[in-house]
């Protein structure tokens, strides 16, 4: 499983070519916020979402959730790849490392 770190990521989000952020938790969770532009589908809905929120299996997605100790990203890329998705990288600091560097997010 490939893996970013923080300011890899935030780096690949200033870019042209930026990847699909995909939050692997609960809607509740999401609501409250989350990392610019992301998609939500929790771990356990991958099957059912994923081909409607990520219709191009060739595109880079990175998925995280809440922390380095959390274990729902690392279920929905492994549901991802297992369905055909080339490109997906955890991002394993999650929301909290994110939040701790003060870096942009959005609210519902």
């Amino acid at each position: 499983m490939k893996t970013i770190n923080r300011e890899d990521l935030a780096a690949r989000l200033e870019g042209r070519e930026r990847p699909t952020l995909v939050e692997a938790l609960p809607e509740k969770y999401f609501q409250q916020w989350h990392l610019p532009n992301a998609v939500n589908i929790n771990h356990d809905q991958v099957r059912q979402r994923a081909p409607e929120l990520l219709p191009n299996k060739q595109a880079a997605i990175v998925v995280y959730c809440a922390s380095a100790t959390c274990q729902n990203s690392h279920m929905a890329a492994n549901q991802l790849e297992a369905m055909g998705y080339t490109d997906v990288t955890v991002y394993q600091g999650g929301k909290e490392e994110w939040e701790k560097a003060q870096l942009p997010v959005t609210t519902a």
